[in-house]
C-alpha cells in the first residue's frame, strides 16, 4: 500500500507520515522545493516536491499510489494577501482531489479543520452537524478551509470523488517546529513569556492520536463524512495552570479582557504591515477566542473506533518537545 501525504513535513504531516511508518505503509512524502524538512529526517519516505498549485507536479505526486493523505494547508492567522491562501487551500484541494481521482487513488483522506464546525450557544460542544455557514468564518484561514471543505463533499456527493474528511481540533505535541498558534502559547509559557490569558477554551488533542485517526478514517470513514478527531475541552487558564504544573511554576493570574486584547491585536497588526513580520496577536485569534471552541469527537469514536489518551498527556509530551 503506498500513500501520499502532502505536507509531510508539517507538524500534522509528519504525524501522519509517523503513523503511516508504524503500519508499514510506502510513503510518498510531498513537500515544495522550500519547505523545512526537519520533521522527515528520521523517517522511511521517498520525497516528491509538488506545489498544490501546479496541476503538473500533482500528477506525477499521485502517480501509483493507493491513497492520499490531503494535510498541507496555509495555516495563518493573519496574512498579507488572502488570495494566496485562497489559491493554496481551496484551488489546491481542487486540484489534488482531480488527480487523485484521474490516478484512481482508493481513497483520499482530506484534514480540515474543526475551525469549519459550528459552535452552539447554548455552550454544548460543536459536532459534525452543528449549523454553520460561511457567514459564521472569522478571517481568512476559516473561511477558505470552509470552502475547501464544501467542495470536498460536493465533489464526493456528485462525481463520487472517495473523498473523506478529518477536523482535528487543536493538536499538540512533538514535532511544532512552526509552531502553531497554539504550540507558540505553550512555547511561551515554558519560557515563562505568558504572564496573562483571555477566557477561551479549546478541545486539545495529541497530535499523534489526529494522526492515528487519519488511518481510521482512511480504513473505515465513509465518503462525504466529516469526522472530528479531538479529546478533551479545557479552558486556556487550565491549560496554563497545566504548564505551570509540570514546571513547578505560578500559572498566570492576569486574564485580559476581549477589548483590551482587539486594542493590542490592532496594534501588533499595525506594526505588522510596517515590518512584513507576522503579528504574534492577531485580529481574527482574539475574535474567535470570544467563543469557547469545545468540540465532540463521539461520531469519531462510534464510527472509527478512534480513542485518543487525555489531554494532559498531549500537554507534557508538547512541554517535554518545547524544554
Amino acid at each position: 500500500m503506498k500513500a501520499l501525504v502532502t505536507g509531510a513535513n508539517g507538524f500534522v504531516g509528519a504525524a501522519v507520515v509517523r503513523a503511516l511508518n508504524r503500519a508499514s505503509y510506502e510513503v510518498k512524502a510531498m513537500v515544495r522545493e522550500t519547505s523545512d524538512r526537519r520533521n522527515l529526517a528520521q523517517l522511511d519516505v521517498e520525497t516528491v516536491v509538488a506545489d498544490l498549485r501546479d496541476d503538473a507536479s500533482l500528477v506525477a505526486a499521485v502517480r501509483g499510489c493507493n491513497a492520499v493523505f490531503h494535510v498541507a494547508a496555509d495555516y495563518r492567522l493573519w496574512v498579507p494577501d488572502p488570495q494566496v491562501m485562497e489559491d493554496i487551500n481551496v484551488a489546491g484541494t481542487r486540484r489534488l482531489l482531480r488527480q487523485a481521482m484521474d490516478a484512481g487513488v482508493e481513497k483520499i483522506v482530506y484534514t480540515s479543520s474543526v475551525a469549519t464546525v459550528g459552535i452552539p450557544n447554548d455552550g454544548e460542544p460543536g459536532h459534525e452537524d452543528t449549523p454553520v455557514s460561511l457567514d459564521d468564518m472569522i478571517g481568512p484561514y476559516k473561511r477558505t478551509k470552509f470552502l475547501a471543505e464544501q467542495l470536498a463533499q460536493r465533489m464526493a456527493q456528485e462525481e463520487q470523488c472517495p473523498v473523506v474528511i478529518v477536523n482535528p481540533s487543536t493538536p499538540i505535541g512533538p514535532g511544532d517546529i512552526k509552531p502553531t498558534p497554539t504550540g507558540q502559547v505553550i512555547h511561551d509559557a515554558v519560557h515563562g513569556r505568558m504572564p496573562a490569558y483571555v477566557d477561551t477554551g479549546l478541545n486539545i488533542v495529541h497530535v499523534d492520536d489526529v494522526a492515528t485517526g487519519h488511518l481510521q478514517a482512511f480504513k473505515q470513514g465513509r465518503s462525504g463524512q466529516r469526522y472530528i478527531l479531538g479529546s478533551e475541552n479545557v479552558s486556556l487558564k487550565q491549560l496554563l495552570e497545566q504548564v505551570a504544573d509540570m514546571l513547578g511554576r505560578t500559572p498566570p493570574r492576569i486574564r485580559i479582557p476581549h477589548q483590551v486584547a482587539m486594542g493590542i491585536a490592532y496594534a501588533a497588526e499595525a506594526w505588522a504591515r510596517a515590518s512584513g513580520k507576522p503579528p504574534r496577536v492577531t485580529l481574527d485569534g482574539v475574535r474567535m477566542s470570544r467563543k469557547m471552541m469545545y468540540f465532540s469527537s463521539n461520531k469519531a469514536r462510534q464510527e472509527l473506533g478512534y480513542e485518543p489518551r487525555p489531554a494532559v498527556e498531549a500537554v507534557e509530551d508538547a512541554v517535554s518537545w518545547f524544554k
